[in-house]
């Protein structure tokens, strides 16, 4: 078989995974949707508008669209990170699906590729649902605000290797109150949704520029802003080395997992 010939198959073995994936989820729609477009409301307007009128403007920036620019970020994170633990560990463990794909011709590293394009397609869809409420509240200044779905995308694989990483390493659910706790919630509160990160002690500065998260809001924000973006290859490399490490540890503890 070519080169081309196997990543053709593997492509085609992702795809599968990720086509069964959005078929089950289809049943759920409903409920996805109201999820999706009716927490960011509750962010906008009772943190954006009401927090807002306390806080009044950040660096010539009105709170409220301070506020959308993070969530849009911090959701890509979450939404990721739940796909990435609690359903990939259900698949895995409970409901034995995975089992039942390795009997086919589909290998485990397709297995998790798959997973990987349905998280960031979650998270993909979960930042295009605020991103539309931004935009009709008249929080989007700028056309660039596109460039956000492929940063989206860089980051959601960033942030879910390392979930599937704790999916594939938890004997059951109740590990993953240790992840969200200890690297989940410290990054939504730390990373730059909330208030500028230059307001912090300069040693938690300095340490937050190792959490992706960050990287993932200093890279929409200026673009939903209309600003220019600032160190962009750098964030992006940061994101990358969290995407590509994550993902061959991913595959290689699967691996392991199902002693193949």
């Amino acid at each position: 078989m070519s080169l081309l010939d196997s990543i053709n198959h593997f492509s085609y073995g992702a795809f599968c995974i990720w086509q069964r994936n959005i078929l089950v989820w289809k049943k759920l729609i409903g409920p996805a949707l109201m999820l999706h477009f009716g927490e960011p409301l509750i962010y906008l307007f009772g943190l954006g508008y009401g927090i807002g009128q306390l806080v009044g403007d950040i660096n010539g920036i009105s709170y409220v669209s301070f506020l959308a620019t993070g969530i849009i970020a911090s959701s890509a994170m979450t939404t990721a990170s739940l796909e990435g633990t609690y359903s990939v560990f259900t698949r895995m463990v409970p409901q034995q699906t995975y089992k039942a794909i390795l009997t086919t011709p589909i290998k485990i590293e397709q297995i998790i590729a798959g997973e990987f394009l349905w998280c960031a397609n979650k998270a993909l869809f979960s930042s295009t649902a605020i991103l539309i409420i931004a935009t009709l509240l008249g929080l989007v200044e700028s056309w660039q605000a596109l460039w956000v779905f492929p940063i989206i995308l860089i980051s959601s694989i960033a942030f879910a290797a390392p979930a599937i990483i704790v999916a594939a390493l938890s004997p059951s659910y109740d590990y993953f109150n240790y992840y969200f706790t200890l690297a989940v919630t410290p990054m939504f509160i730390l990373c730059g949704v909330f208030y500028p990160i230059s307001s912090m002690p300069s040693a938690m500065q300095i340490a937050v520029q190792f959490l992706p998260l960050t990287h993932t809001v200093e890279l929409v924000r200026p673009l939903m802003l209309g600003q220019d973006v600032q160190n962009t290859f750098y964030h992006i490399a940061i994101l990358l080395v969290y995407a590509g490490a994550g993902t061959i540890l991913a595959m290689h503890i699967a691996r392991k997992k199902f002693r193949l």
